[in-house]
């Protein structure tokens, strides 16, 4: 019987004690773990940084495109702009990406690609009309469409951020579309 009391207390005084012993032990970080989570995109978030990408990912091929295949000075000008700001932008979006731990695809979406193959088809005034159509004015007032609908509705304060900076720069290039596309 005094064995079983013993056993007993010292069953008893162990329990007691456990929980101080847990309260103690080293934890994560409850910052760390709240830095994790704010490293990370909502899934819609993560949806329109990977329209953003393709987006300039397409621009950046579409101007390259018409350097290559356009006789006109305008919009060669304009390409060569497309190549270069949206070259940047891409850099940003990119980065932002890595950031947050979000992974972006090595190419354009479908709607883009079928685009850039119609334009490849394409020579000429034709060229150039459908060029300033399509890659200048369509794909810049989806663009503005989408960081409009960023800064709306993105959660993320970086991504929000980003839109932010490019919508000026997005609204600029349309202008000039808009004025490429008159001049056909």
């Amino acid at each position: 019987m005094l064995v079983a009391a013993s056993v007993i207390a010292t069953t008893a005084m162990a329990l007691s004690i456990a929980p101080a012993f847990a309260q103690t032990s080293p934890a994560k970080p409850a910052s760390s773990a709240a830095a994790a989570d704010a490293s990370k995109l909502v899934r819609a978030d993560r949806s329109m940084l990977v329209d953003l990408a393709e987006g300039n990912r397409a621009e950046v091929a579409a101007g390259q495109l018409a350097l290559e295949k356009s006789q006109n000075a305008d919009v060669k000008k304009f390409a060569q702009m497309m190549i270069d700001d949206h070259g940047k932008a891409l850099t940003e979006v990119e980065a932002l990406a890595q950031s947050k731990d979000t992974k972006l695809p090595d190419g354009v979406g479908a709607v883009h690609k079928t685009k850039e193959v119609a334009l490849k088809a394409l020579s000429g005034k034709t060229f150039d009309s459908q060029y300033a159509k399509r890659a200048g004015v369509g794909d810049h007032e989806s663009t503005v469409k989408l960081l409009k609908k960023i800064q709306a509705e993105a959660k993320d304060a970086d991504l929000k951020a980003l839109a932010d900076k490019m919508l000026p720069t997005v609204e600029h290039h349309l202008e000039m579309a808009k004025q490429l596309a008159a001049m056909k």
